[in-house]
């Protein structure tokens, strides 16, 4: 990936233009569901097919496939913890959402998802970081905004 680039996108989020901020939003999830060319994009979307068929198990064998092949391809990891999470199995997304974290530290949709395991699981004070930690990147998201108060109001 061209780190001065990501860069440039990066600093797009901080851009008081909405217009600017979407499409910068927009151009980091495209390099990041394709940092493994064809073969990561197609079973990224395989799983995204088969667990909007309701095939959770399929599409969790699928992105752990992916992920034992390519244990650095952050978005098939993010993947995997967006679907533990809609499976309430929160330990199980938090780990993955990690390991995201770990690989690209600037993945405002992992530390989202960070704060939202965290939220599900009654961690509020833990919540509230990764929120933070999100805004930071994408200072503003409304969404994290509103998530920040609601977990401040349930301390």
């Amino acid at each position: 990936m061209d780190s001065l680039f990501i860069d440039s996108l990066l600093k797009d989020l901080k851009n008081p233009d909405e217009t600017v901020r979407e499409e910068a939003t927009m151009k980091l999830w495209r390099i990041w569901y394709q940092q493994k060319g064809i073969y990561g994009l197609e079973m990224i979307e395989r799983s995204q097919k088969l667990m909007d068929l309701g095939e959770i198990t399929e599409a969790e064998a699928v992105l752990t496939e992916v992920i034992s092949n390519l244990p650095d391809f952050s978005e098939a990891w993010n993947r995997r913890a967006y679907l533990y999470y809609t499976t309430s199995e929160y330990q199980k997304s938090l780990a993955d959402c990690q390991m995201v974290i770990h690989l690209n530290p600037v993945h405002f949709g992992a530390l989202h998802g960070l704060g939202l395991c965290y939220a599900a699981m009654g961690n509020y004070v833990e919540a509230i970081l990764a929120f933070r930690r999100a805004l930071e990147i994408q200072p503003y998201s409304q969404l994290n905004q509103k998530l920040i108060l609601e977990c401040t109001l349930k301390l």
